[in-house]
């Protein structure tokens, strides 16, 4: 358990650890996982604007071909899962080189597929190997950042990983539009091809000394395969203070994903779509735009806002946890770092979704259209207000299992809002978009009060079930 007694310890053994590398190491450490980390984002949201252009080509329809979305959310799930698991046991320079040769087969088989069938597995299968960017990232960071630093570095860190998704519907629709989704998936694998080798040349082991499952076995062949359960991380979750936050954190983005899937009224006919789907026409038809590279360009706002986001809020958790340590003479209270989501989980989230659907509702033409686009920003940047505290959170109370802990809140969340969101079409048929967006800001709201519980009772909390809470001298 988390001790608050600790005293402030000018310089320690463990504080050593965070020393093995160079400013400019670690700088260039965060520039690799980064570029990892970007990956995943790329690969997702790259691959809606193409689907009418894959349904074509396929015979296919676009509801079918869309169960490659659902297919990835998945793969996203399981993948992040695993990598995390096996990052605890065999370190992670060796699991980011694993995931590699998956993410080029994937790519080159998806661009090589001529059937349904072929594309469903290759997608998995390219989803599945970049799935450890985002975990694996945050538990890099963790590892050679101190306490005070750590908010900053993670929020650099997601800041350029969301820049995937500011980037990626454009390039996405782009592609489709002037060159060719297979070519796009062509040039993802050369990517990875690309991303394994910077790996492999100068990405150092940054786990701590002893840590790892496989430093602990005494007997070891040359090439040790251990089975390691990768739904172990899930178990985490047990602790009130993890399922709090993947609670909270999940509401808010609900009202990110309401913001753009929102931010048109839905008219489409299959009920079957599932929610990223629509994004690539909602706007579209909602503004008469046709051309899947523009349609793309309009969700940059929303990345756009994650992007700037970010690293503000990293900085910004970093100052409220020095902070409040000053005012307690050196005691750490891991909670501290949450009281960062204020501004954004109670103003700029639910004030802009809760926009969006008036404005959509009775703004129309290209006015209605520009202040969609600048809720979509500042839904952007409110969102990372909320998350990047969380993920700095979960790294800083299950220190020696970060990576476990953001797969398992990564993946957990990822569920509930799919589950959530598969309402979101039926209750805009049978109430309307502004208060759909409403709800969303409504439930943005109640995130924001289970975090305040969490800040205030979180001594307790932890208490109550201990899954290996972090102290002061060994964070």
């Amino acid at each position: 358990m988390v001790s608050e007694e600790s005293p402030l310890l000018a310089i320690t053994t463990h504080e050593a650890i965070y020393d093995r590398f160079a400013p400019d190491q670690k700088g260039w450490i965060v520039f690799l996982v980064s570029f990892a980390g970007f990956l995943p984002m790329f690969v997702s949201s790259t691959f809606v604007p193409s689907i009418p252009q894959i349904a074509k080509d396929l015979d296919s329809t676009h509801a079918v071909v869309s169960l490659t979305v659902s297919l990835s959310i998945l793969a996203s799930a399981v993948g992040g899962l695993v990598w995390a698991a096996y990052s605890s046991f065999y370190g992670r320079r060796s699991i980011y080189l694993w995931g590699m040769p998956f993410v080029c087969v994937g790519s080159c088989g998806v661009a090589l597929s001529t059937s349904l069938q072929s594309l469903l597995f290759w997608r998995f299968v390219q989803t599945f190997g970049c799935a450890g960017g985002m975990s694996l990232g945050a538990g890099v960071i963790g590892d050679i950042y101190k306490l005070e630093e750590r908010g900053t570095a993670i929020g650099i860190f997601f800041g350029a990983t969301l820049l995937g998704l500011a980037v990626a519907p454009f390039l996405g629709g782009a592609a489709t539009q002037y060159w060719s989704w297979r070519n796009l998936h062509y040039s993802i694998g050369a990517w990875g091809l690309v991303q394994m080798l910077l790996l492999y040349l100068s990405f150092p082991e940054t786990s701590h000394p002893g840590t790892l499952g496989i430093d602990k076995i005494r007997r070891r062949r040359w090439i040790h395969i251990t089975w390691v359960n990768p739904l172990r991380s899930l178990w985490l979750l047990r602790s009130p203070n993890l399922f709090a936050i993947m609670l909270a954190s999940s509401l808010v983005l609900m009202s990110d994903f309401g913001a753009s899937i929102l931010s048109a009224q839905c008219i489409l006919t299959s009920s079957n779509a599932v929610l990223l789907v629509p994004l690539a026409y909602t706007i579209g038809v909602r503004y008469g735009i046709t051309n899947e590279a523009i349609i793309g360009a309009c969700f940059l706002p929303n990345g756009l806002g994650n992007f700037i986001g970010a690293p503000v809020a990293g900085r910004l958790s970093d100052i409220v946890v020095r902070r409040w340590r000053e005012k307690r003479r050196g005691v750490w209270y891991p909670e501290d770092r949450l009281r960062a989501t204020w501004i954004g989980g109670l103003f700029m989230v639910p004030l802009s979704v809760g926009a969006s659907g008036l404005i959509t509702t009775y703004v129309e033409g290209p006015i209605g259209l520009a202040l969609n686009l600048l809720c979509l920003l500042t839904n952007g940047m409110g969102v990372d207000f909320v998350v990047n505290p969380i993920g700095s959170y979960n790294v800083d109370v299950v220190h020696s299992r970060s990576a476990e802990a953001i797969a398992a809140h990564m993946a957990s969340r990822s569920l509930v809002i799919s589950a959530a969101t598969a309402l979101v079409i039926p209750l805009i048929e049978r109430i309307g978009v502004a208060w759909t967006d409403i709800i969303a800001a409504v439930l943005a709201v109640i995130g924001q009060g289970i975090i305040f519980l969490t800040i205030r009772y979180g001594d307790r909390m932890r208490a109550s079930i201990d899954v290996g809470f972090s102290t002061m001298e060994n964070n």
